[in-house]
């Protein structure tokens, strides 16, 4: 399976400007082996033209919830046009799309109570996508100690800021440090998505943090295969 990130920020990121650093993150979306789109948001379009990815191979869109960074309609219509296909999910839906089998559970994000997370199989590789979302609940937990995904993409919207109210619905790094002990006998690899402008420094600072844990800081364009 190859997962490319086609962006990797929160939804402060709308004006799609970088930071006096440089760094420039799109709204929150993945693509899996080019053909299933997960959160059709309105920069990924942008992000296709960027990274050189023809539209045509999308065959497939998923959501995990409809909040306007995570869902536009104009952009799923775009690509219905060029001959996607859109699949709606709600918590315990579990689908076959194309070669992919797609398990939906509910996420701890508070601010859209319908949000789903996915556990996406296709044989051989399992991914595990959780995002937006703060602590996993029971049910994803047990799903994890089931599937053993090779890989987790977990939010991690809120950085190191302490005392942010938003750990109720997006995890900080800590919350993402202390869940991957707890997961580590179960998931090959670990990685964080969901970045927020604000809250985070630059993202060579974040690397150097993470790696200490064994955890991936995704950027807009990374490709994973596993």
């Amino acid at each position: 399976m190859k997962l490319t990130f086609l962006g990797t920020g929160a939804a402060d990121w709308q004006d799609k400007k970088a930071k006096e650093s440089g760094e420039l993150r799109r709204f929150s979306s993945a693509l899996i082996d080019d053909v299933l789109l997960i959160d059709p948001g309105p920069h990924v379009f942008d992000a296709l033209e960027a990274f050189g990815i023809d539209v045509k191979k999308i065959r497939y869109i998923i959501s995990t919830h409809d909040h306007s960074d995570h869902f536009c309609i104009d952009t799923v219509k775009r690509l219905e046009s060029a001959g996607a296909v859109l699949y709606h999910f709600s918590e315990g839906d579990s689908k076959k799309i194309g070669n992919y089998t797609v398990n939906a559970y509910g996420g701890n994000h508070a601010t859209c109570a319908k949000t789903v997370h996915f556990m996406i199989a296709d044989g051989p590789d399992t991914l595990f996508y959780a995002l937006d979302g703060a602590w996993l609940c029971y049910e994803e937990y047990m799903a994890i100690k089931e599937f053993r995904p090779d890989l987790a993409v977990l939010d991690a919207t809120i950085g190191d800021v302490d005392g942010d109210y938003r750990i109720f619905e997006h995890n900080n790094l800590n919350m993402v440090i202390e869940m991957k002990k707890s997961l580590d006998p179960y998931i090959k690899k670990f990685c964080i998505s969901h970045m927020s402008k604000n809250l985070h420094g630059d993202h060579t600072e974040l690397v150097k943090k993470m790696r200490k844990h064994d955890i991936i800081a995704a950027y807009d364009g990374l490709t994973l295969r596993f």
